[in-house]
């Protein structure tokens, strides 16, 4: 296949996951009830955060910063992939394509750098709880934050830059549901060396550095905890972890998850349904594991709602 320099591609066909008519209506049903849950449910978590002034704390700053990037995430992807199915029509143009590469990688990768920073919290609250809101003040919440933001909007942007150069020959399918980075540099007619050390460079450095920067906080709880001598007081420090914990191990095993199962099979199409489980299923689920377990933002939303309703009957 010759890469067509003189001709620029105008649009690409997204193949999704299957091409049976008679599948489309229980896909189209399946993601938008998840893409649904996932929006209310992250939505009512920074509902909660805002709110209650209990929750004004470095956590729960964090965990509105994170459910934000997870509705972000998903709205990203999900949204396209449901019209293309009501529409019948798997056309993106070169454009959209592009745009959906430069916000699923900012999301992705943010998703990564605010686990760290979460566990980072945890570490503080746990391993020096009587410094804990002198070390975790607003200031340094806001440039954390405010650094993962910048970090990962300047990878994106390389990422979407380099794209921008790799030739495409005339006729591209996407073995998946959205434009991803790995799919669309495999499918180029062009050298892709160059974009290829980058993505794997960056994979390394923006998904590994966060991961061991997790790992050494959680040494140092659970040799915190340990040291504890009470039940009641080391199931009380657990428990104020136990939800990130989760989280976490839900993202990195589905990831890994996703890496293994394309590497051992070799096929785009079990590659993009392995990915539903980190890019639609994961962040549906976070709002239940925070919520679930947790009395104070089970309890914001309930101040919430009786606020709501008292203020609707009054009004």
């Amino acid at each position: 296949m010759k890469p067509s320099n003189d001709t620029r591609i105008s649009e690409f066909l997204l193949l999704g996951f299957s091409e049976e008519p008679e599948l489309q209506p229980l896909i189209f049903g399946l993601f938008l009830c998840m893409y649904l849950i996932t929006v209310c449910g992250n939505l009512l978590i920074i509902l909660a955060v805002r709110s209650d002034s209990h929750l004004h704390t470095p956590m729960y700053f964090f965990l509105a910063n994170l459910s934000f990037v997870d509705i972000s995430s998903t709205s990203t992807t999900v949204p396209k992939m449901l019209m293309s199915i009501q529409t019948k029509s798997k056309v993106i143009t070169y454009a959209g394509c592009v745009t959906q590469i430069y916000f699923f990688v900012l999301f992705a990768v943010l998703d990564v750098f605010l686990l760290a920073v979460m566990a980072y919290d945890r570490f503080v609250a746990i391993c020096h709880p009587l410094h804990y809101m002198v070390i975790m003040n607003p200031q340094l919440c806001g440039l954390l934050v405010m650094m993962c933001w910048i970090m990962c909007i300047l990878h994106s942007l390389l990422q979407t830059l380099m794209v921008l150069q790799l030739s495409f020959c005339t006729e591209i399918k996407i073995p998946h549901y959205f434009c991803e980075l790995n799919q669309m540099i495999q499918l180029a007619c062009s050298d892709t060396f160059l974009n290829n050390m980058v993505m794997y460079s960056a994979s390394v450095l923006l998904g590994g550095g966060p991961f061991a920067g997790i790992l050494y906080s959680y040494s140092k709880i659970v040799s915190s905890i340990c040291g504890i001598s009470s039940a009641q007081g080391k199931y009380k420090a657990f428990s104020t972890c136990a939800s990130h914990l989760s989280v976490v191990s839900l993202f990195y095993c589905t990831s890994l998850g996703v890496y293994l199962s394309s590497a051992a099979t070799q096929s785009s199409h079990a590659s993009a349904v392995a990915s539903v489980m980190y890019t639609v299923v994961t962040p549906m689920l976070n709002p239940f594991i925070y919520s679930l377990r947790n009395k104070d933002v089970k309890r914001a939303l309930k101040t919430f709602f009786v606020k709501e309703t008292l203020r609707g009957q009054l009004s």
